[in-house]
This record gives C-alpha cells, sequence and structure tokens, in this order.
C-alpha cells in the first residue's frame, strides 16, 4: 500500500447560462493539489495548506477537503490516520469550483491510497457534503465534473441522477476571474423565489436546446442556448463591467458568454482555439483597462477529470 499521493483536481464551470444547478463542465486549468499521506496514529489533520492567504480553516471538519475524507472514511475500513496538504491553485469565492476541487482531489487521494475500494461515481456525496459546508448548499454542478470530468447533467437531486453529455472536439472554453470575490452563500441570497412562467418558459427551452447542441455537434444552437432569462439578469449585478464584457466577448466570436458559477469569473464557450485565445484577450483588457486585475484560461473540456500526479 503506498503511503502517500498527490491528486490534482481541476477548475469547473458550473450553471453554464441557463442551467442553473442542473449543468457543469471541467476544465483543463486551474485547479487545486492536495496529497494525503497514511499514518501510524489514528488522527485525521490537516498539516499544511498554502496558496490561500491564509484563509482556509484548518479543523478538518470545517474544511472541504477534510469534510470530503471524513465522510469517505464513514464508509470504508480504515482504522488509521492522515495527513492532508492543500495547496490551493484556485482562488477562493471566484466561482470556479474551488471548494468542490479540494474536495475532489483530497478524496480520490485517500481512495487511491486505500486501493479504490469505491468506484469513482461512488465518491460523489462525499464531495457533494463538502459543498454543503462550504455554501450550506450540496449542489453537484462543480463536484460531478471535478470529479467525472466531462459536461454533466444532474437531472435530478432526489434521488441523484448525473447524465454525462458529450463533448465535441472543437469546443473551447475561456474563464475570465477578476480580482474579486463574491461568496457562493451571498450569491444564492439573492436570487428570486418565483420567477414568471414566461422566463421558465425560456428557460426550459435553452436548457434542452443545450442538451440537443451538444449531441448534434452544433455550435450555433449552443451559442443560442447559451442565454439566461432568470439567474444572470440579478447575478450579473454583483460583477463590475459584466455586460461590457460580455458583449466584448461576443463581438470577438464567442459562441456565448456568461457566469461561471456565482461569479465573479465568467465563461465563454468558442469553436476553435484562435477565437477562445482572442476572446481571452479581449475580455482580459475590458477589466485592465478599468483597473481591475484578472487572469484567463483556455482550455478544451476536461474529459479526465482529477489525475494522479504521484
Amino acid at each position: 500500500m503506498k503511503k502517500s499521493i498527490e491528486v490534482f483536481a481541476p477548475a469547473t464551470v458550473a450553471n453554464v447560462g441557463c442551467g442553473f444547478d442542473i449543468f457543469g463542465f471541467a476544465v483543463d486549468r486551474p485547479g487545486d493539489r492536495v496529497r494525503v499521506t497514511l499514518t501510524d496514529t489514528a488522527k485525521i489533520e490537516i498539516r499544511k495548506i498554502t496558496g490561500d492567504g491564509g484563509q482556509l480553516p484548518r479543523e478538518v471538519d470545517r474544511n472541504t477537503a477534510g469534510v470530503a475524507i471524513l465522510n469517505y472514511l464513514e464508509k470504508v475500513d480504515y482504522s488509521g490516520g492522515l495527513e492532508i496538504e492543500l495547496i490551493k491553485g484556485l482562488p477562493l469565492g471566484s466561482g470556479m469550483g474551488s471548494s468542490a476541487a479540494s474536495a475532489v482531489a483530497a478524496v480520490v487521494a485517500v481512495n487511491t491510497l486505500l486501493d479504490s475500494p469505491l468506484h469513482r461515481e461512488d465518491l460523489l456525496p462525499f464531495v457533494m457534503a463538502a459543498e454543503k459546508t462550504a455554501c450550506g448548499s450540496a449542489h453537484a454542478d462543480n463536484a460531478a465534473p471535478a470529479l467525472l470530468g466531462g459536461f454533466v447533467l444532474i437531472r435530478s437531486y432526489q434521488p441523484l441522477d448525473i447524465v454525462r453529455l458529450p463533448v465535441p472536439d472543437w469546443l473551447y472554453c475561456v474563464l475570465i476571474h477578476p480580482n474579486i470575490e463574491i461568496r457562493t452563500a451571498e450569491a444564492r441570497a439573492i436570487l428570486p423565489e418565483k420567477v414568471p412562467l414566461s422566463s421558465a418558459i425560456s428557460q426550459w427551452g435553452n436548457t434542452a436546446a443545450l442538451a440537443a447542441a451538444l449531441y448534434r455537434d452544433d455550435p450555433e444552437l449552443l451559442g443560442r442556448a447559451l442565454q439566461d432569462a432568470i439567474v444572470e439578469p440579478v447575478r450579473s449585478r454583483l460583477i463590475p463591467h459584466f455586460e461590457q464584457a460580455q458583449s466584448a466577448a461576443l463581438t470577438a466570436g464567442a459562441l456565448g458568454c456568461s457566469i461561471s458559477g456565482s461569479g465573479p469569473s465568467l465563461f465563454a464557450l468558442c469553436r476553435d482555439q484562435n477565437t477562445a485565445d482572442e476572446v481571452a484577450e479581449i475580455v482580459k483588457n475590458v477589466y485592465i483597462k478599468n483597473r481591475i486585475r484578472c487572469e484567463s484560461y483556455v482550455s478544451q473540456i476536461n474529459r479526465e477529470g482529477p489525475r494522479i500526479l504521484g
């Protein structure tokens, strides 16, 4: 049995415009790394966290990496101890699935160390429990793609039903992260409790069309489907220069552009890498000109999910 292992888990885009809490996909970068070491003691501890600016809790039952592992250990036969080291590559409150990435990397690491008694899909409830600790809701739209890779649909939460959707080879994602922080719980608090029937009908049409576009390999339909009639109009108010950035992305050739998760990051989907590179540069310049630091990332959809580094 190997004593120590390090796992990388990727950033994710949740909601994907029209699919609030039901659509999500993984990207190649950025992401978090977690190293887990088996020990002879009975103690589970977070030994070190880097890259978080001292903001994350060290208590195992308050940190998403620790919570995922604690829930996992309740289901398997292991009485020893663990040391956890978390290397944050994802900014906190970024809308890129930071809490899910930490939890996924941690639980995949410990499952691998224990000779994989559980299948990858069976680890999802432990990551969702960690997500509930982070933001008060056990949603899967970051957790599932971070764990399984690819583009996923959460058809149902009770019972949990995850559907993997096809990913066209031409599809590229641009992620733009302006250096401001929006907490998921705060972004959820401003959502409307009721929506007009006309908005609901529009949203249903777009969610169905987005899934159809992936199956039909149809970039034009995908672009038409990336419309959010319910969440984006509310959450975009929290993101400085959102409309300007979105307009710039579409003008540069993006199929669509919306909020990644709860923001402040934006995502844009493009039909090739050249377009994606141009969109990234143009949208990034929107924030630079407005004196807001930001990072940009371009990648295809990550079909692999977490990977073992050694």
